[in-house]
Parts: C-alpha cells; sequence; structure tokens
C-alpha cells in the first residue's frame, strides 16, 4: 500500500530535486523571460542582518527607512515601530510597560539598512512604485497593510519592509528546510541558496485576467482563472477560445524552447486587456506547494493521460460555483493591522474604538495635507 501511494505521487508529481526547485527562483528565470515580463530588479547578496529582521518577533520598520514626508502607512508604523502588543498585555504595571516599551524600541534600532534603503530609493524613483518579492514568494498576504486603493503599492523602503515584515508567505523563503521540502539532500553538504530581493514595478492589475498555465512533459495541459471571482464576459464562448488560443501561442512562441529546465512547470500570466498578449508574471515547481486552484493535480494528470491536442480552461462559471460561493477577503486570517493592537493594550473596548476612530482621522487629515 505504501509502495503504491509513492508510485501514485511519481507519477501526479515529477521528482523534486533542489536543481529543480531553484529553477524557479526569481533570478534563475528572470533573464530569460524578462522580455515578456515585468520590469524588475534583484537585489543581492543581502546582508545576513536583512534575514535575521525578516526572522525578528514582531512587526517594525527599520530605522531611516521612512521617507521625508509622511503618508498613510508612514504615519501609521512611525509612530508604532514597536513590534506586536499583545492585549493580553494590559495587565502589566505602568513601569514594565515603560521598560519593555523601550526594549522594544531597541529591537527597532537595532536594524538599519541605509546601503539597502538607498538601492530600493534608486528602483521606486525609476519605476514610481514597486511591488517586493524574495525568491520564490510575495507578500500579497499582507496586502492590507498599505492603502486598500493600491494594494501592495510602495513607495518607501519602510513601504516594502513593512510588507515583508507582515507576510506569512515569504517566511517559506528564509529556511532551507522549507526551500527544500520534498527533496533528498545531504545535511553535510545543503545545496547553495542565496536570499535575493526582487523589486518589481507597480501596476494597478486587473485580477480577472490573471491565469495559470500548466505544463507536463513539454505539454501545455491546463488553464486556470487564478481570481476565484465570477466574471460573467469570462463564459462567453468566444471569449473563452480567445484565452486558450492566446496562452497557447503565448507558450508555444516564447516559452517552450527557451524553458531549458525540467519540462514539469508552472507559469503564471497576465493578458492584456484585449486577451491579444500576455505578460508571464512568475514560474512555479509542478509541485503540491503550488495551487492547482480549479484543478486538482489527480484531475490534470488525467487530462495529461487523455492527449487532448488542446489545454483544458477552468474558469468561475457561475455565481454559485463552489469556490466563488465561499469567496471572503483573500488571507483574511491576517487582516489585523498591528497598530490596532499596539492601541487595544491595556484599554476597553470604548476607549479603544475613540482612540482609533482618532488615529483614522488623523492618517486621513496627514495625507491630505
Amino acid at each position: 500500500m505504501i509502495h503504491d501511494t509513492i508510485m501514485t505521487t511519481l507519477i501526479i508529481f515529477p521528482v523534486q530535486t533542489p536543481d529543480y526547485l531553484l529553477s524557479f527562483q526569481f533570478s534563475s528565470w528572470y533573464p530569460t523571460f524578462s522580455s515578456i515580463s515585468i520590469k524588475s530588479t534583484i537585489i543581492r547578496p543581502l546582508d545576513q542582518a536583512f534575514k535575521k529582521y525578516l526572522d525578528s518577533d514582531g512587526i517594525f520598520v527599520p530605522e531611516g527607512s521612512e521617507n521625508p514626508s509622511v503618508g498613510y502607512i508612514h504615519h501609521l508604523f512611525q509612530s508604532y515601530s514597536l513590534p506586536t502588543v499583545s492585549p493580553a498585555e494590559g495587565s502589566l504595571s505602568d513601569q514594565e510597560d515603560e521598560d519593555d516599551e523601550e526594549d522594544d524600541a531597541a529591537v527597532g534600532r537595532s536594524f538599519s539598512f541605509p546601503d539597502l534603503d538607498e538601492r530600493i530609493r534608486q528602483v521606486i524613483k525609476e519605476y514610481g512604485a514597486v511591488f517586493p518579492k524574495l525568491n520564490f514568494s510575495s507578500p500579497k498576504d499582507a496586502s492590507w497593510v498599505l492603502p486598500p486603493s493600491s494594494p501592495l503599492k510602495c513607495t518607501s523602503p519602510s513601504d516594502v519592509y513593512i510588507l515583508l515584515k507582515s507576510s506569512d508567505f515569504i517566511s517559506h523563503d528564509l529556511s532551507l528546510d522549507t526551500v527544500f521540502e520534498g527533496c533528498q539532500y545531504d545535511p553535510s553538504n545543503p545545496p547553495s541558496y542565496q536570499l535575493e530581493l526582487v523589486l518589481r514595478k507597480w501596476y494597478p492589475m486587473d485580477r480577472s485576467r490573471e491565469f495559470r498555465c500548466f505544463v507536463r512533459e513539454g505539454r501545455l495541459i491546463g488553464i486556470s482563472q487564478r481570481d476565484t471571482n465570477f466574471y460573467d464576459f469570462m463564459n462567453e464562448p468566444q471569449t473563452q477560445n480567445k484565452i486558450v488560443e492566446t496562452l497557447q501561442r503565448l507558450w508555444e512562441e516564447k516559452i517552450k524552447s527557451k524553458w531549458h529546465g525540467q519540462q514539469d512547470y508552472i507559469f503564471d500570466v497576465l493578458m492584456t486587456r484585449d486577451l491579444s498578449r500576455g505578460h508571464v508574471l512568475d514560474f512555479n515547481p509542478y509541485a503540491p506547494r503550488t495551487d492547482p486552484l480549479l484543478f486538482t493535480y489527480e484531475e490534470l494528470l488525467s487530462v495529461f493521460t487523455r492527449g487532448l491536442s488542446a489545454p483544458e480552461l477552468r474558469i468561475i462559471d457561475s455565481p454559485l460555483h463552489p469556490v466563488a460561493s465561499r469567496n471572503a477577503p483573500a488571507h483574511q486570517h491576517n487582516m489585523l493591522p498591528i497598530e490596532a493592537l499596539a492601541l487595544s493594550s491595556g484599554r476597553d473596548i470604548n476607549d479603544f474604538s475613540d482612540l482609533w476612530k482618532k488615529e483614522i482621522q488623523q492618517s486621513m487629515n496627514d495625507d491630505d495635507q
């Protein structure tokens, strides 16, 4: 039974090796596909202190990373550049509170990256605004820390840092155990891995035109809508045919012959408004860690074995679709602002509510000035 399970897994997924997984880190694929991707800058090597900062407890920005002009995120986090404060800590004495605040503030001051700050500012000046990621992962689960009108839009080093610091997703890229999960390697001779910071030019993106494409053994077998919302226009047969034709052409003309690694991979695409072209957003391993979205990997195996001449397209075809019907704010488990935690310490609900309203109003007033 165990042997059968292992064999089934090997059939569903290709063999996972360190070299295979490293072919999907940003610096491995971007130079080859930069002409059909979003303009990006890779910063490496990174100081070991930067990894230590990302691994440290609490949410705070390094000293000197704020811009001189204070905006939404800067007002909130400059006022509370402290690690997360639990409401339960409100029972401490005043003297203990003061000691803790001094200790916590010292934590923030112990991290400072002036050279990295300057490099980030240079890229922001060139691009206008950026959104960050590490080798593999982006902090999209932390988009709530920036204004909802422009999620993930960073205009200062502190924006970049606080997005990364608030994210659970990026922790995957900080440890060899998670980066090479599922691989066999000698712990005494681990694979070479270097953390990198990627700054991508920020654009407002229409999520309805994002798709995930699945390639197995050199064949494009499946295409899935990425945003799990229902879009009426997506149900038009003509639209669906155009999506498949455009993405298949993009893969055959721009990707297939240039991908020199193992021929099992998944890539994400943002299509143009007229659905005639596409921009590659990312490449991902054909592995359990990559979400198959509207497929299961067992279903993709079935599609592969049927040997269809065109990839199968899956979309949210009804507001009652089982995925669409349970839609909620993405990554809602993370959506608790750090300043709310800080303000709540030692206050009853009425005091906290009044102070929270004042903070929001003050932030809005500062942005208007």
